[in-house]
């Protein structure tokens, strides 16, 4: 059965963009008689609010989506993530960084060999302390992020690593799927839990579509990359490997992606101010099911 979902993170309102990402979603669930799940993606509770989380579900409702339920929050399921960190624990692919942004930055800027310019940002390349040195700051509380290293993991899987690849399916047209090769390391390192979080987006998304049988994750385009670290921690995990499908972005008229940060309209405001449903789906008919 196809099953695919839109997981959005309660961070702020939901824009335009989120409209279009969600109605891509539900199109190409109905065109291929499957369906779309809703996962509220709240890890992140520094910056996640009750309010935009409810925003979500009366947004969606709003441009005519539904979804099964109940429906998976993360915040309920840590447990369950932690066994997942375990289990890359155990198999000695991740590592306790100790280091602050300062001191990233430091390092990275006195190697040549590290880039700035990851998907996430500063990329990385470390290795763990001496035991007696990290148990000492583990005893003073130091803060510290579980960082996956790439050195351990293509050593754990020798002449595999070669192997890893990801299929990925057109947005247009026949919809033909076709083969990549995986490139983890452009991650360098990457965090994949922090002492306060216990995961991060990478290791609950891939953790929860597995656990949710998904089949097909359709996405933006500013997300395509992370299908190289999903990749290789669902092989690491032993999880199943969806097929990935990512869509155009909405922009802004400087061609910039809309974002929540920049405080893009809201469909809240939207919906508020009398605005109709077909009124925003005209709006992004251009790139919707693109």
């Amino acid at each position: 059965m196809f099953r695919t979902r839109f997981a959005p993170s309660p961070t702020g309102y939901l824009h335009l963009g989120h409209a279009l990402s969600a109605l891509t979603v539900a199109h190409f669930a109905r065109q291929a008689g499957g369906e779309m799940l809703l996962r509220i993606e709240n890890t992140d509770f520094t910056r996640c609010r009750d309010e935009y989380e409810s925003a979500i579900f009366d947004d969606l409702d709003w441009l005519g989506l539904d979804w099964p339920t109940p429906v998976r929050r993360q915040t309920a399921h840590f447990p369950e993530y932690k066994k997942a960190l375990q289990k890359l624990i155990d198999a000695h692919v991740v590592y306790r960084c100790f280091l602050s942004r300062k001191e990233l930055m430091t390092i990275i800027d006195s190697n040549p060999e590290m880039s700035a310019h990851g998907p996430d940002g500063p990329v990385y390349f470390g290795q763990p302390l001496p035991a007696s040195e990290e148990a000492h700051l583990i005893e003073q509380g130091t803060p510290f992020a579980w960082r996956l290293s790439i050195r351990a993991a293509r050593d754990m899987l020798c002449t595999d690593w070669s192997d890893i690849s990801y299929a990925e399916r057109s947005s247009g047209g026949e919809m033909l799927v076709a083969r990549h090769k995986a490139t983890p390391e452009i991650f360098g390192d990457a965090v994949i839990a922090r002492k306060d979080i216990g995961t991060s987006y990478h290791l609950a998304s891939v953790h929860d579509d597995a656990l949710q049988g998904i089949t097909h994750v359709i996405r933006g385009d500013d997300l395509k990359q992370a299908v190289h670290l999903h990749r290789l921690l669902q092989v690491l995990l032993d999880l199943p490997e969806p097929v990935y499908q990512h869509h155009r972005l909405l922009t802004d008229d400087a061609g910039k992606k809309l974002s929540k940060r920049d405080e893009s309209p809201s469909l809240k405001q939207m919906r508020e101010s009398g605005v109709r449903t077909a009124d925003v789906k005209a709006q992004i008919a251009d790139l919707l099911q693109d």
